[in-house]
C-alpha cells in the first residue's frame, strides 16, 4: 500500500474519530466498519497510534472491542489515556472501561452509515 493510500485511510479514520462525542468511546473495528474497511481494525489502530499527540483527534476515545485501553502506550505519561477518559465521566479499572457498553458509540448507527 502506498503512503498516499495510507494518508487517505488515516484521514478517513480521523474524520470518524473527531465525531466521537464527549463521554463516549468506540472501537477500532467500529471505525473500520464506518469507513467501509471492516477487516482493517489493526490499520485503524496504527492510525490512532499516530493521533495520540494530535489535539484535533480524540484518540483516547478509541479502544479495543472489549473496552481495553490497548493504545495507552502511545500517550505521554503513564496514565494519560485513562485520565482523559475518566475526566469525561468513564470509570477505568485495570486498563479497561467499566460498563463499556454503556459508553459505546457506534459510528455506523450514530452517523447513519448503514446504507453506505
Amino acid at each position: 500500500m502506498s503512503a498516499h493510500k495510507n494518508d487517505n485511510f488515516f484521514e478517513r479514520v480521523y474524520a470518524i474519530a473527531r465525531q466521537i462525542p464527549y463521554g463516549r468511546a468506540t472501537s477500532y473495528g467500529a471505525i473500520a466498519r464506518a469507513i467501509g474497511a471492516a477487516k482493517s481494525a489493526r490499520m485503524v489502530g496504527y492510525a490512532m497510534n499516530g493521533a495520540s499527540m494530535r489535539e484535533d483527534v480524540p484518540a483516547h476515545r478509541v479502544v479495543n472491542r472489549n473496552g481495553v485501553l490497548t493504545g495507552k502506550h502511545h500517550f505521554p505519561g503513564t496514565k494519560l489515556m485513562q485520565q482523559l477518559l475518566e475526566s469525561e465521566g468513564m470509570v477505568v479499572k485495570d486498563d479497561q472501561i467499566v460498563e463499556f457498553k454503556k459508553h459505546y458509540w457506534d459510528p455506523v448507527k450514530e452517523l447513519g452509515l448503514e446504507d453506505i
